[in-house]
């Protein structure tokens, strides 16, 4: 346990030091409110990192990996805002690339966690992996062809919506839906419920941000970056949390 606390707090020190080496670069504006979303945010990520990492040994074996996942979640998310708000402050252009590149990495991890809460049970089997890997990396190929250019954004925006559409089939009615409801344990249905409102409500800002911003035009680019880093925000620390709750409450917390 004790090397698993050392571990983590030398991860979150190497990130620190390579959020502060890319800060370096570039001055962030006391007006720059973009800019000062991505800093803030960035501080979250790395700090909700720390403590997910201190807390996987505090929960039962069962539940370790899901929590350290939680971590590894807003560690990815951390290190990569720190490179978009670079990308930000020197530039002023949108990082898109950064941005997909981080949710191509953190948002199927997040959707492996509803197949390691049900592990964690006993209530899983790997065809719920990799349907859920399979919807989350359709909904983000199809998101970002469409918002950088490669294919018309419109059918772009409509493939991503089938990806999420089938996440939430799955996660509602398909067979992970089902193994939650069944498995009796109070901690994980509540946690898996709560996922779900995450998946279904704060996820529901994305693909509104993908069509004032780019098939209507109705939002500029600060704005839609705003919107999207407080999404993320969100979407990531509460989705980690909601998994450390159930971790705690269902399996108890280890002595340190």
């Amino acid at each position: 346990m004790k090397k698993l606390k050392l571990f983590a707090l030398a991860a979150v020190a190497l990130m620190g030091i390579s959020g502060v080496a890319n800060a370096s670069t570039a001055m962030l504006a006391s007006d720059d409110f973009v800019g000062i979303s991505f800093w803030v945010i960035s501080m979250g990520m790395l700090a909700a990192t720390a403590f997910f990492f201190l807390e996987a040994g505090s929960v039962s074996a069962g539940w370790r990996t899901s929590v350290i996942v939680a971590g590894l979640v807003t560690g990815i998310a951390f290190i990569h805002y720190m490179y978009m708000r670079e990308v930000w402050v020197s530039t002023g252009d949108s990082p898109t690339v950064y941005r997909y590149i981080d949710w191509l990495i953190t948002v199927p991890l997040q959707m492996v966690e509803f197949y390691l809460i049900l592990t964690a049970v006993g209530k899983a089997n790997s065809g719920m992996f990799w349907r859920l890997l399979l919807g989350s990396v359709v909904m983000l190929v199809g998101g970002y062809l469409g918002e950088a250019g490669y294919i018309n954004p419109t059918l772009g925006f409509i493939i991503g919506i089938a990806g999420w559409v089938y996440i939430l089939y799955e996660v509602f009615s398909g067979e992970a839906g089902r193994a939650a409801a069944k498995s009796g344990n109070k901690a994980l249905v509540t946690a898996f419920g709560a996922m779900r409102m995450i998946v279904t409500v704060g996820w529901a800002i994305y693909p509104l941000g993908y069509v004032f911003g780019y098939l209507t035009g109705g939002v500029d680019a600060d704005s839609l970056n705003v919107i999207y880093n407080l999404a993320d925000f969100v979407n990531k620390i509460a989705f980690g949390l909601v998994i450390w709750a159930a971790a705690t409450s269902s399996g108890g917390r280890r002595s340190k």
